[in-house]
């Protein structure tokens, strides 16, 4: 069976296609024009004699036969990926497109510490950044898409690699003429919370206990939850690194230390099969390294 006609780059067309759900945006992330892409994704489904996509007016949907396609395009794309960094590892660590993942309730606050002297550990590496939710970074990197992740809980996962980074303290939130008492009681004010999906929300409910009362409305980030503290609504949690980053609100929001050990583990997460491991755990080295200790994160 000949392999002429099947290339890698059709490969990932395809699975643009599937992670998008729309051929215009799949293109755009690709760098082609839509009918360029469009053109080279029937030519792959002719030459596999499959139709994967089964298109309709506003809306891509993958067929049955289509998703073990996927599936198998998925892997291959991956190898070609590890294959290529096992060649180039030697000549320059991390080198070319380095894809960093972190929570949104920490990516903000913790990159501006790390970039540069990562990119001067790592001359020839270039940063890639996103943020997502636990759940999508996990899978962002099983699928490939990502080389790091940098969460704040634990991943039962044995093909992934934990290298803890700090631990990062968290602050009582809270309007200045108030302190609510800690830990909260069931008649307290209520505990302010981010929206479902959020690890940081099972955090401060588990540092709450059972007691805590929970607010009705949730906050979709940070700085709507601080803000939500100051029209009067709740106290909460703030992570040490956002609390600095964020600061109070003259006269209607304050941040008071708590005792020692309520906080979160920091980690970096990376596959246990990457070829690049003596230099994915330099860099988790590195970060712990350039993490702002917790004193100076909390005085905001």
């Amino acid at each position: 069976m000949s392999l002429a006609g099947l290339s890698l780059r059709d490969l990932e067309y395809l699975l643009a296609v599937a992670e998008a759900r729309h051929f215009g945006r799949a293109a755009t992330r690709c760098g082609v024009s839509q009918p360029a892409l469009s053109a080279q994704v029937r030519k792959l489904e002719a030459l596999l004699g499959v139709t994967v996509f089964e298109r309709a007016p506003g809306r891509v949907l993958v067929t049955p036969k289509g998703e073990a396609v996927l599936a198998r395009a998925a892997r291959l794309v991956a190898e070609a990926r590890a294959l290529l960094q096992f060649a180039r590892q030697e000549e320059a660590p991390l080198a070319g497109p380095f894809r960093l993942g972190a929570i949104p309730t920490l990516g903000p606050y913790l990159l501006p510490h790390l970039l540069r002297p990562m990119r001067e550990a790592f001359p020839a590496m270039r940063p890639v950044l996103s943020e997502a939710q636990t759940a999508q970074l996990v899978e962002g990197l099983r699928s490939g898409a990502l080389d790091v992740a940098l969460c704040c809980t634990d991943v039962e996962d044995p093909t992934l690699t934990t290298s803890p980074v700090f631990f990062e303290p968290f602050l009582l939130m809270h309007p200045p003429d108030e302190m609510p008492a800690w830990p909260p009681q069931a008649d307290a004010e209520e505990i302010m919370l981010l929206q479902e999906g959020h690890c940081l929300r099972d955090q401060v409910l588990a540092a709450c206990g059972p007691a805590a009362p929970q607010g009705l409305r949730h906050a979709t980030g940070l700085e709507m939850l601080r803000h939500m503290v100051a029209s009067g609504e709740g106290c909460s949690l703030m992570p040490a690194l956002a609390a600095a980053a964020l600061g109070p609100i003259e006269g209607l929001v304050t941040y008071t230390p708590l005792e020692a050990g309520i906080g979160r583990e920091v980690v970096m997460l990376a596959r246990g099969s990457d070829p690049r491991g003596p230099a994915l755990a330099r860099l988790a080295q590195l970060m712990r390294q350039l993490a702002p200790p917790p004193a100076r994160a909390i005085g905001v």
